[in-house]
């Protein structure tokens, strides 16, 4: 099939299922309240996963699906940046397996990216990068990865940057729409800092492949995050959770019921991913933090 071939083909599709790839990003339309259900970031484990910890706590992205599957939950969300230098279709293979034998979802991935940037080598090579982690996430399954907006590059504006981002957006889209693989945006400073800024990029994006990943603990800027993550709950994918949150330049433990509360009032259903990134050592305060968010996710 052809790239012609490819884009007819799609377009029949969406057109049967009912999503536009022409017109700009809308709320997701849920179909009825559905569960909420809980993974583990790999981020939650980064010391463990890159050699900083203790050498008996060391572990690599298979003893991070082991460590996952024995706190009893679903999901595990693996990231970039704790593959193997070389990753290779065997490597990927056996980490599927594994994960599916321990009972657990890979639930997504994420990358690091910047789609601010202005054309040239470092945005070609962000979006070579961009396509072969779509690959690779698509070999495991995962539905849905994390990407970043970026930065207003220096002598620039930040009208043109979103302007920028937002046909980078489209670019990405186009990429992981060929794997079904959605790419949610995550609040996470730069462009991205304030909630309105972030919906401009949102609702720009032309593209059924697209969508939020709400971080209740990314928002820092305004006096109130937690209307800020009302205003990007009706567009999430994806959501990740963090123990913490900075209200008023003070961070403070989150109100995890408020935070939940605030996805379900927007409708939205599937995971939600705890990135821990608390003070207490993960191997203790994940376990107490999943307990937490066991009940108020049902």
């Amino acid at each position: 099939m052809d790239r012609r071939q490819f884009v007819q083909a799609s377009a029949g599709l969406l057109a049967v299922s009912g999503l536009s790839s022409s017109s700009a990003m809308e709320p997701i339309q849920r179909q009825g309240k559905g569960p909420l259900k809980l993974s583990l970031a790999a981020y939650s484990m980064r010391d463990a996963l890159t050699g900083k910890s203790a050498p008996d706590k060391a572990m690599d992205l298979i003893g991070f699906l082991d460590y996952t599957a024995k706190l009893g939950i679903g999901g595990a969300e693996l990231t970039s940046y704790y593959f193997p230098p070389e990753v290779t279709a065997p490597y990927l293979n056996a980490l599927k397996r594994h994960a599916h034998f321990a009972g657990l979802t890979i639930t997504g991935g994420a990358i690091g990216n910047d789609y601010c940037q202005k054309p040239g080598d470092k945005l070609n090579k962000d979006m070579e990068h961009t396509e072969k982690w779509i690959n690779y996430y698509a070999e495991l399954g995962a539905p849905v990865i994390r990407v970043f907006a970026g930065a207003v590059p220096k002598d620039d504006s930040k009208e043109a940057a979103i302007a920028r981002c937002i046909e980078n957006c489209e670019r990405a889209c186009e990429l992981a729409g060929r794997r079904g693989i959605m790419l949610a945006l995550e609040n996470h400073g730069g462009i991205t800092a304030k909630a309105e800024d972030m919906l401009k990029i949102v609702q720009g994006v032309k593209s059924p492949w697209f969508g939020v990943n709400f971080d209740s603990g990314n928002f820092s800027s305004g006096p109130d995050p937690y209307a800020e993550l009302a205003m990007i709950a009706p567009y999430a994918i994806n959501a990740q959770i963090k123990i913490d949150m900075n209200v008023k330049g003070k961070k403070e433990p989150a109100d995890l019921s408020r935070v939940v509360k605030i996805l379900r009032d927007a409708g939205y259903s599937g995971w939600v991913v705890l990135e821990y990134e608390g003070k207490e050592d993960p191997f203790s305060g994940v376990p107490k933090s999943i307990e937490q968010l066991r009940p108020l996710c049902g």
